[in-house]
């Protein structure tokens, strides 16, 4: 009786879960694409002025991201716990142990904390302060179809590469998080290790070259109370360095983004600006200073309808280089979805989505390994032609099931 007492008070004190989303869907994506440019005045000529890509199969995370994970807690006394989070994605429509395809790992999320009356201090790898606006404030969840086109946009196309490269999560990262008995008030700060190697002066230049890429900062705050969560967030990254040429590739990510429930309806906005940033140590600085620039906005909705839930977006980005001779890359989002909710952890969804792209933008509205690729196109040898997407046309119809 002794043994099973000092067991029960063991199993109070800690817990372990083990939790999980497993999400599918029949999902298509279709570009319509347009003759952007070409090798030669031959191949110009020859080529179709348009042409369609299409992708249609079985997806998975459309509505809620498909994930494995395990985490626990434990009572420490005094108001004191420590914790741990181990959770890794899974492509479940393929079987594989990750989205990308490989062996299962717990690039999701893998921390572990020790919180207090003090806040909470973590440790590992993490969503990003800067990614939390763009996910919380987004009526379907940076997720399929209807992603936040914001969020496309930052994570780059074929076109317009990445300004942020890894927008999501940080690696190799320490986290504060203030408590949570501040009157609504929360926050979050991030600091991420670059984890590069520095040598001594007589050893530096081209061994020194990388030794701050990866390296991030940032924090949020905001304000929960009753219906209405406002927040704002902004970090920076060292995409890449380069000793030798005393030169910093830096992204500047600035957004806020809010929500108010009204009962019958509750709406989202968003906006973010996102800067491309080229730090020179000097002399070298050219005289027109290549930096890029992203800035956009979302407004969305969710409606309460019976059991189930419809949802709705609009999105508008802009992006352009500083002293580029062409007019700034635009796009316009609108998606629709409704979630129909056959318990608290099952439910089935539907959501379309139409892209606009506007001088030389290229999103596309597939998502995960639904995604229509555009690829130069050869004819009869005449020489080659770039196709980019002129409008995109998605949609997902899936389950979604936790546990």
């Amino acid at each position: 009786m002794a043994a099973l007492a000092v067991a029960g008070v063991a199993s109070a004190q800690s817990s372990v879960t083990l939790f999980g989303i497993v999400d599918a869907s029949i999902s298509s994506v279709s570009n319509k694409s347009s003759l952007a440019a070409a090798t030669s005045a031959v191949a110009a000529s020859s080529l179709p002025g348009s042409t369609t890509v299409s992708k249609t199969g079985l997806n998975n995370s459309a509505n809620s991201s498909s994930r494995l994970g395990v985490r626990g807690v434990e009572d420490l006394g005094g108001g004191l716990a420590a914790s741990f989070w181990l959770e890794g994605a899974i492509s479940n429509d393929e079987g594989t142990g990750a989205a990308t395809g490989g062996g299962f790992n717990f690039q999701r999320r893998s921390t572990v904390s020790l919180s207090g009356p003090f806040g909470e201090a973590r440790l590992g790898r993490d969503y990003k302060p800067t990614f939390w606006n763009l996910t919380m404030f987004d009526p379907f969840g940076t997720n399929g179809a209807g992603s936040a086109l914001l969020q496309r946009a930052i994570s780059g196309s074929t076109a317009l590469p990445a300004i942020e490269s890894s927008n999501v999560r940080a690696s190799n990262s320490v986290g504060y998080f203030l408590p949570p008995n501040l009157g609504g008030f929360y926050g979050q700060a991030m600091y991420g290790f670059s984890e590069q190697t520095k040598y001594d002066s007589f050893l530096q230049g081209s061994l020194n070259n990388a030794d701050r890429t990866g390296r991030y900062w940032g924090g949020r705050f905001g304000y929960a109370n009753g219906p209405l969560d406002v927040a704002v967030a902004y970090g920076e990254q060292v995409n890449d360095s380069s000793y030798t040429l005393g030169t910093n590739n830096v992204s500047k990510n600035f957004n806020i983004g809010g929500s108010y429930d009204f009962g019958a309806a509750k709406l989202f906005a968003q906006y973010a600006n996102v800067k491309g940033v080229v730090d020179y140590s000097g002399s070298n600085e050219p005289a027109l200073n290549p930096d890029k620039k992203l800035t956009g906005y979302l407004l969305g909705v969710t409606v309460p309808v019976g059991a189930g839930q419809v949802r709705a977006s609009y999105g508008n980005v802009k992006y352009r280089v500083e002293f580029e001779a062409i007019a700034p890359r635009k796009a316009d989002q609108l998606a629709l979805g409704y979630v129909h909710n056959l318990s608290k952890r099952t439910a089935l969804y539907a959501t379309v989505a139409y892209i606009k792209n506007k001088n030389g933008a290229d999103y596309s509205t597939g998502s995960g390994n639904i995604a229509a690729t555009y690829q130069p196109s050869v004819l009869n040898g005449d020489g080659a032609g770039v196709y980019l997407p002129k409008s995109s046309v998605g949609y997902d119809f899936g389950i979604r099931h936790s546990f």
